[in-house]
């Protein structure tokens, strides 16, 4: 399986050369995905994965599923959900990827691996662009201020007070 893994890395990290053969890079995924077991949901997850990359979130958001209702597990898992939460969006579900996204937000990162848990952020980016199209642009704001809050170099505590602010109201504590 380490051989395998390092060939999909490898695959994935030529995603580049490929520009305008969008089929032959799908091809080269489908090759890999199709030397696991039959149901594997790592399979689902990797075409679902070259389909979403080559701009067809239309076709990778029933594999995403499929991986997810297989029983992918760890980062790969997180990852579906925010791909598939991401090509909800793109698809006109935004509302249903919010529903998605802030579930996995609750889920308590001590349970997590390290590698899980530094998926944090790219949840609440891809939130924060879901609430847009969702309507809810005060919260898109308030998720993206949060999420950016603990890097800066100094204003955390005031960023996330503003964040929270946005999205409750002012108790007149700033």
């Amino acid at each position: 399986m380490r051989d395998w893994e390092r060939r999909v890395a490898e695959a994935w990290a030529s995603i580049d050369e490929y520009e305008g053969r969008d089929e032959e890079f799908r091809a080269l995924i489908d090759g890999l995905a199709a030397e696991l077991p039959d149901g594997d949901p790592v399979a689902a997850f990797e075409r679902a994965c070259a389909w979403d990359s080559t701009g067809h979130s239309d076709r990778a958001v029933p594999l995403y599923r499929r991986a997810l209702d297989d029983g992918l597990s760890g980062y790969r898992r997180r990852r579906a959900v925010i791909q598939l939460s991401s090509s909800l969006r793109n698809v006109g579900q935004a509302e249903l990827a919010v529903t998605l996204l802030e579930a996995e937000r609750a889920i308590d990162p001590a349970t997590l691996d390290e590698q899980t848990r530094g998926l944090g952020d790219a949840i609440s980016a891809v939130l924060a662009l879901c609430l847009v199209d969702a309507g809810r642009e005060r919260e898109a704001v308030s998720v993206a201020v949060a999420a950016l809050a603990p890097h800066l170099p100094r204003y955390q505590r005031s960023m996330a007070n503003y964040a929270r602010l946005l999205v409750a109201p002012d108790d007149g504590q700033h």
